[in-house]
């Protein structure tokens, strides 16, 4: 697989406060070896200046379509077909709307239609903007005519708002387009639970579990990696947002229940990593519970929290189901037990009773087993990085979920 970047790369940068990143980007570039030419829309213009752009890349920056000393030769066009990617970084939600719908109003736009280059692009907008459905609509749009999205992140934005819609460090991005060069995710959209929830039992006290949250997070990594459009429903955890990915944080089951039916009608593959609780509270209380004198035990009523992999499992517009079953004992038997009781075309069990391994280790082994037909496939994957045990639970459910041509009826 090929990781090289490409060699002639033409940064687009259009009108967002992220603009002022591009300048890392470009030099980045550039210490990887890449060719770079910069294009600026007017807007772009008002946070970032072409003196800066064209001190980085040594090479001249080009903002108008109708520059006259440019256009002699038709330069747009030479421009267009120098590329081998369109990188443009930020992309704001116009900038997106347009290329969705065939724009060429500007001289970033008509280079993007007249080149055959392969295209990227990092979003970068308010947060309430990214969760648009119009801007939902042109994000698919553009995946399926070809674009690669880079993201966006998730965290503290310039307005104040806090959320998806962070273009990604250049870094990052520097990284997404050293990626191998096979995507078998290109195009889905995969939403990942991980991480425990919450139960509260007082306002200071809850019930919760071990879980760090490590796998579901290199869940959504190669994911990611391997083109996928990925949302993350998280628990609470101490882990920052891997590039490229959405996220949501939730706190309780029930939230992280809601969240999920949300998004399991408009997603290909749902995983549900997320370690549950099985039960809350009946009725947490008002207030702190206090020690009762003369009294030595404490009565909780619990009750019964939502199946989450079951309710996904069960809708009559399912996507393919992947469920996680940590055990301590008998681990075949309960992956097998999971697999046909609730539903699922794919189980990742793993005994968490192992030293070294699963709840907060960076270690992880696992049984994979998988709906085929009338039977069932199994695989063992011994003791490895969470990072490379997750890369190969994606891709055995991607070869589920699109088998080979040949193999339908």
């Amino acid at each position: 697989m090929s990781t090289a970047l490409p060699r002639r790369v033409l940064l687009g940068i259009s009108a967002g406060i992220a603009a002022y990143k591009s300048a890392q980007l470009a030099r980045l570039l550039k210490q990887a070896g890449c060719e770079v030419r910069v294009v600026m829309t007017d807007g772009a213009q008002a946070f970032i200046t072409p003196l800066t752009l064209q001190a980085l890349t040594g090479e001249p920056v080009r903002t108008s379509l109708l520059d006259p000393e440019a256009e002699a030769g038709m330069g747009h066009i030479e421009l267009a077909r120098w590329a081998d990617l369109i990188l443009i970084a930020p992309a704001t939600a116009d900038v997106m709307a347009r290329l969705a719908h065939g724009h060429a109003d500007d001289l970033l736009t008509t280079l993007c239609l007249a080149s055959d280059a392969d295209k990227a692009m990092a979003p970068a907008m308010n947060q309430a903007m990214w969760r648009q459905p119009a801007t939902a609509r042109n994000a698919r749009r553009l995946i399926d005519d070809g674009w690669r999205l880079l993201g966006p992140d998730s965290g503290d934005q310039a307005c104040g708002d806090v959320g998806p819609g962070r273009m990604l460090e250049p870094d990052a991005i520097l990284a997404a387009l050293s990626e191998p060069a096979d995507r078998p995710a290109e195009g889905l959209h995969v939403v990942i639970t991980a991480g425990p929830t919450r139960e509260p039992l007082d306002p200071v006290r809850y019930l919760s579990n071990h879980s760090s949250g490590k796998m579901g997070y290199a869940l959504a990594t190669a994911a990611a990696a391997l083109g996928a459009r990925v949302t993350l429903i998280s628990g609470p955890v101490a882990l920052p947002t891997p590039a490229g990915v959405e996220r949501l944080d939730v706190e309780s089951a029930r939230e992280m229940h809601d969240a999920a039916q949300r998004l399991a009608g408009d997603c290909d593959l749902f995983i549900g990593c997320a370690a549950v609780a099985d039960y809350r509270a009946e009725a947490p209380a008002e207030h702190k519970l206090k020690k009762q004198e003369g009294e030595d035990t404490l009565t909780l009523r619990l009750v019964k929290n939502p199946d989450i992999i079951a309710a996904v499992a069960a809708r009559p517009d399912r996507p393919f189901v992947v469920g996680f079953a940590a055990e301590t004992r008998d681990l075949a038997a309960y992956a097998h037990d999971k697999l046909a009781r609730k539903g699922l075309d794919m189980v990742v069990a793993n005994d968490v009773s192992r030293v070294g391994l699963g709840f907060g280790a960076d270690d992880n082994a696992a049984l994979l087993l998988w709906r085929e037909g009338d039977t069932t496939g199994q695989a063992d994957l011994p003791p490895q990085p969470k990072a490379e045990l997750a890369e190969a639970v994606i891709r055995r459910a991607l070869e589920c979920l699109t088998p080979p041509a040949g193999d339908a009826d």
